[in-house]
């Protein structure tokens, strides 16, 4: 059977619902000066309300994911927990769904690509953290390696998913902020050579340096929202891709603990004993 690929959104749809249709749509969101907005998932439900409210992909937050199952955010959660997750999401939205998948579980690049495949995502964030040592960041061209893999393997399952490759310079290097950005920038362009659709910065919330990256990066940006920031900023600036992370299941979180305390807090009577 011949299918066409429509790689447009009715009501925010996928029409073509094969993953390489799904793939060829989430890199087509990406553009600059109208950022796809992620407004970052971490169960079925949280993911039903951003599809509801409009969101053209799903991207699912490893943090917040790890808080929901009361594991760590530190590439050490069980593959099946992650990877569970990831497709429960995925089988109940009908847009792309892109997983952050922290720095992949030391799975291989087959391993990997097929564990997002088989969860329905078709897309992943990959991070440069080394977990193995607190603090340092992989190697970049380690990191260059890895990225290569996962596109190669990518391309011979057949979907070409969108890798979105994390820069983790900015909160691990410590002291001079312009060397720290000297080294997202450099890193960026490998990363970029390497195979990654799109690369994001992490601590980048600011227009001013979402610009700078933008100007010196020849590949798609993806920032953060930084408080009183809002998306139109960063699309004025050339941000091809807007991300909150665990932002809102902790704000959700936070209104939870609030909420529970008012009604579980025992009221004092403003009157003695009665009776």
């Amino acid at each position: 059977m011949n299918h066409v690929h429509d790689h447009t959104i009715t009501d925010h749809t996928v029409i073509d619902r094969t993953p390489a249709g799904a793939a060829a749509l989430l890199r087509a969101l990406h553009v600059p000066g109208d950022p796809l907005v992620l407004v970052n998932a971490w169960d079925v439900a949280s993911a039903r309300e951003v599809v509801a409210a409009g969101g053209r992909a799903v991207g699912t937050s490893s943090a917040a994911i790890a808080s929901s199952l009361g594991e760590s955010d530190d590439n050490t959660m069980p593959v099946a927990l992650a990877f569970g997750a990831i497709e429960r999401i995925a089988s109940a939205v009908p847009v792309p769904v892109t997983a952050d998948v922290e720095a992949g579980y030391d799975l291989g690049a087959r391993e990997l690509v097929d564990a997002l495949l088989a969860a329905g995502a078709v897309g992943c964030n990959l991070e440069d953290s080394d977990h193995r040592r607190p603090g340092a960041l992989v190697d970049a061209e380690v990191m260059a390696t890895r990225l290569a893999g996962v596109r190669a393997a990518a391309r011979e399952a057949g979907v070409d998913i969108v890798v979105n490759a994390r820069i983790d310079a900015l909160v691990r290097l410590d002291g001079d902020r312009s060397a720290a950005l000297a080294e997202v920038v450099r890193r960026g362009r490998r990363y970029a050579e390497a195979g990654a659709d799109c690369v994001f910065p992490i601590g980048v919330g600011d227009p001013a340096t979402a610009q700078q990256l933008v100007d010196q990066l020849d590949v798609p940006v993806n920032v953060g929202l930084a408080p009183g920031v809002v998306v139109a900023q960063m699309a004025a600036v050339g941000a091809s891709r807007v991300s909150v992370g665990p932002t809102f299941q902790r704000r959700a979180m936070a209104d939870l603990r609030q909420r529970a305390g008012e009604l579980l807090t025992p009221a004092r009577p403003s009157h003695g004993r009665r009776g």
